[in-house]
């Protein structure tokens, strides 16, 4: 089976390089990588050029980063499709062959694994764990939700179901995720295993004015689908982070060490 990673970039060359090279060094070579960039002004375009990869480059105005992933999704040519963020990458080789197992292996429409939020100075250094754990949906009315970035779905379920949603600012892989997993009821299946290295420093947890936007947000997603959480599910979606973070440690992965600055080029041209 073909599979489809969609990566949204705008002024990303500080860490692009990282994510283009740990798809590139997967060995499931049936990997088609699409970058759906929002004509940055910085080096990123040069870096693209000059980056080998599997898929092409689209440079489009769009409203934001899930618009430029519906964009993505909407072109991908594979059979399944995940979503790997411009400052996040795979930590190993073998990511997506195990991706691929999983789909072969049963009757199984989305697959999800676990994902370590690593230091933005210093992607060898860990900062917080999230082990997703085995789906059971009444998790999701304790505040559970999987990882979005180790998150691979059949192209055919976003067809059917839709994409994201374009009115959540910070909630719409929650939103997606409520509607493919509770009220589509698709089948999902765990990888007990690390998919992605996310750096830290998301939107949602930059201040606490982000954090109550997106409180509201994520309420949002459930009336949006007509579902009825808990009085305590959306509250608990927040402090479920608080014990993911662990004291820092150092973890050694080959694919984090690559430096965007050297597949640049000189100058800051925004033109494909």
């Amino acid at each position: 089976m073909k599979i489809s990673i969609i990566t949204a970039t705008f002024n990303s060359c500080c860490t692009i390089g990282d994510t283009l090279f740990s798809v590139q060094q997967q060995t499931y070579k049936n990997v088609e990588h699409i970058i759906v960039d929002g004509f940055s002004k910085d080096n990123t375009i040069n870096i693209l050029r000059n980056f080998p990869h599997t898929g092409p480059v689209l440079s489009k105005p769009n409203k934001g980063i899930y618009d430029a992933m519906n964009y993505g999704i909407s072109v991908a040519s594979g059979d399944i499709i995940g979503i790997l963020n411009s400052d996040d990458f795979y930590p190993n080789i073998e990511v997506i062959e195990e991706v691929a197992k999983a789909f072969e292996s049963g009757k199984c429409e989305a697959v999800y694994g676990d994902l370590l939020y690593v230091k933005a100075s210093d992607t060898a250094i860990v900062v917080r764990r999230w082990i997703a754990g085995e789906y059971n949906v009444k998790e999701f009315y304790k505040g559970w939700m999987p990882p979005h970035p180790t998150f691979f779905v059949k192209k055919d379920i976003y067809e059917k179901y839709g994409a994201f949603k374009l009115e959540f600012r910070s909630s719409s892989d929650y939103e997606l995720m409520l509607r493919f997993m509770i009220l589509a009821n698709i089948e999902v299946k765990y990888i007990p295993r690390v998919l992605v290295h996310m750096r830290d420093g998301g939107y949602s947890n930059r201040s606490f004015k982000n954090r109550v936007a997106a409180h509201i947000e994520d309420y949002r997603a459930w009336k949006s689908n007509g579902i009825i959480p808990k009085w305590y599910t959306v509250p608990l979606k927040p402090l479920r982070k608080l014990i993911q973070y662990a004291v820092a440690e150092k973890i050694n992965s080959p694919l984090q060490t690559v430096s965007s600055n050297m597949f640049a080029l000189p100058g800051n041209s925004n033109q494909l």
